[in-house]
């Protein structure tokens, strides 16, 4: 009977869920109104600019625009500092030369106005990625209180990520490979901009047969990758490829604290694991993800579905993800949602949503402040839970 009270979780009924959707979107208000009214001349009273991770690429636009080497770290850390410095403190720029013609833009507007348009502009685009995914799945919204509500929206808007944008891509692109395989590959190929959330979907769509997409993905991925190299010179490349070793060590050594990373490798390094180890478990999660994905794929439809299987693993099968990425979980969380309020929720579904709706506001705090790594467990169960539905739609085809 105790262990139903969690299985079950039908205290999770629609006007308590409505109570505490309310308490998180004042709490995310509320800090978000502190941060601005604290601040000073942009800087807020922990001594960090607003936007915090934003610095990095509009310091890249900034270099882009001056004909500099984004890659070169003295120059990179040099422009940085030459606008805002905390001693010891810096925001490094690793992303791949396909992201630079995103971020030369930044660079032609002062620090504020810049991350004021980027956060606009992504930030329209995940919406308009949302609301897609619920009219597919014959659902109303998103209301704004669900999205204010949402923990990752207050995270990704406070450090000024990129994962507003890159779930735009991603889950914009997976709901169209039915119904418009070429647009879909579009926005697949220029969702190489951060490739390591990219390690299921090609998996997905050769095990479906999706060749317009592919197709598309791959001229549009490569497309990209030559207007970089014409753009910004074609050494861009080979000055990336050298910083990723740099990149690797930073993320294995532990120069990015364990406890703001949500992976299975982090999770692990995070209570004693040696890297080694951590590491080989992580590769097979990602193994194990992958056989799924392709199991549930093999000769199937595009659907919903499978769409929001992928999305559910992409967060997991990479070692290197934070909190603000758990933005690409509001798709299937959607599609889970949809389908339980269609069918009726699944033993540990209600939790299994209001856990990973929740957690981005407790993650880091708890790791942090006591060593305990909550968001692998809870990534697993989502994606387990979506991979229940999606064999059930299987079997009932």
């Amino acid at each position: 009977m105790r262990w139903d009270v969690i299985r079950k979780a039908e205290w999770l009924e629609p006007g308590r869920v409505r109570g505490y959707l309310l308490l998180l979107a004042l709490v995310n208000a509320g800090a978000a109104f502190f941060l601005l009214a604290t601040a000073t001349n942009g800087v807020d009273a922990n001594g960090f600019l607003i936007g915090t991770d934003f610095i990095s690429f509009w310091t890249s636009g900034r270099m882009l625009q001056a004909g500099a080497n984004v890659y070169d770290t003295a120059a990179h850390v040099a422009a940085q500092r030459e606008f805002y410095a905390i001693p010891g403190e810096y925001t490094a720029f690793f992303y791949p030369p396909n992201f630079l013609p995103f971020v030369w833009p930044l660079g032609l507007l002062p620090y504020l106005p810049a991350l004021g348009a980027w956060l606009a502009a992504t930030g329209a685009a995940f919406l308009a990625g949302l609301r897609a995914w619920f009219r597919a799945l014959g659902l109303k919204g998103p209301a704004p209180l669900l999205v204010a509500a949402f923990p990752p929206v207050f995270v990704t808007l406070t450090h000024g990520q990129t994962s507003f944008l890159v779930a735009a891509l991603l889950g914009g692109g997976l709901l169209l490979v039915e119904r418009r395989p070429w647009l879909a590959g579009v926005l697949i190929g220029l969702a190489t901009i951060k490739p390591q959330f990219g390690l299921l979907v090609p998996l997905a769509l050769l095990a479906s047969g999706q060749w317009r997409t592919i197709a598309s993905a791959g001229v549009t991925a490569i497309a990209l990758a030559g207007f970089a190299a014409l753009a910004f010179g074609p050494e861009v490349w080979a000055d990336w490829l050298a910083i990723t070793r740099t990149a690797s060590a930073a993320t294995a050594g532990g120069n990015i604290p364990f406890a703001k990373m949500v992976s299975v490798f982090a999770g692990l390094s995070l209570v004693g694991v040696p890297s080694a180890a951590a590491l080989a478990v992580q590769g097979a999660v990602t193994l194990a993800l992958a056989a799924a994905v392709v199991i549930a794929s093999w000769r199937r439809a595009f659907s919903p579905g499978l769409a929001a299987l992928v999305l559910a693993g992409a967060p997991l099968a990479t070692p290197f993800v934070l909190d603000y990425d758990m933005v690409l979980t509001a798709f299937p969380l959607a599609f889970l949602f949809a389908r339980a309020r269609a069918e009726g929720f699944a033993d540990w579904e209600r939790i299994t949503i209001a856990a990973t709706f929740a957690a981005a506001a407790f993650a880091r705090p708890l790791a942090l402040n006591a060593g305990v790594p909550i968001m692998p467990l809870v990534l697993a169960a989502l994606f387990l839970a979506v991979w229940r539905r999606v064999r059930a739609e299987r079997a009932a085809q």
